[in-house]
């Protein structure tokens, strides 16, 4: 992509992606802006606006090609890259992650799990076994991870991100509670689950607000 995006269109192309690959998987050939917009609740309008950042896709008078825009939309996302990821901090979250989180539909492979626990180190998470953060150097340096994923404490978050970040990973999705910035050649996907909880407690308040109206 030549020009810069902006962040709030990125952020909208994950949903775009899961629409879209969901009319795949149910062999519809073709859509409408118009079509989208009621199923997301954007309007068509923006929906245009965003795809023409990327070249517009469609065609006038006919829509979208549902395989062609499937395609475009998992290239601009990376999700034919076959990108390779670990996770440290194998606690309740990680454990989670490890186990939910379709990575393979988003084209993630996860290669292994760490943590420094000895109680932990040595045992089966889903098709992994949990291996120690002493022995991250190694592994790093034979299987290359692109991505690290981040459930540690906050407190070791970034000490974990400036070793790893040294060993050549160069994605890193955080978990940890606190904020990590995004460097040259370093990209930082900062996730606080706390915050989208509190949006909805915003909400339920602005309609209790709305009904004492």
């Amino acid at each position: 992509m030549a020009k810069k995006v902006p962040i709030a269109v990125v952020r909208r192309l994950p949903r775009y992606f899961r629409y879209i690959s969901e009319l795949y998987r149910q062999n519809i050939m073709k859509v409408s802006s118009k079509e989208l917009s009621e199923k997301m609740q954007v309007t068509a309008s923006q929906i245009r606006q965003d795809f023409n950042h990327f070249g517009g896709f469609g065609q006038q008078g006919y829509g979208y090609n549902v395989p062609t825009l499937n395609n475009e939309m998992s290239q601009i996302l990376g999700v034919n890259e076959n990108f390779s990821a670990i996770i440290v901090g194998i606690g309740n979250l990680g454990h989670a992650i490890a186990n939910n989180v379709n990575f393979t539909k988003r084209g993630v492979r996860i290669l292994g799990l760490f943590d420094s626990d000895p109680e932990k180190i040595g045992k089966p998470c889903g098709v992994h076994v949990i291996a120690d953060v002493a022995s991250l150097p190694e592994f790093c340096k034979k299987s290359r991870p692109d991505v690290a994923i981040l459930t540690l404490p906050k407190n070791a978050a970034k000490d974990m991100f400036d070793r790893l970040k040294e060993l050549g990973v160069r994605g890193f999705w955080n978990f940890s509670n606190t904020e990590i910035r995004s460097e040259d050649g370093v990209a930082v996907e900062n996730v606080h689950i706390g915050d989208s909880l509190m949006l909805l407690t915003y909400r339920l308040r602005e309609m209790s607000d709305d009904s004492e109206n």
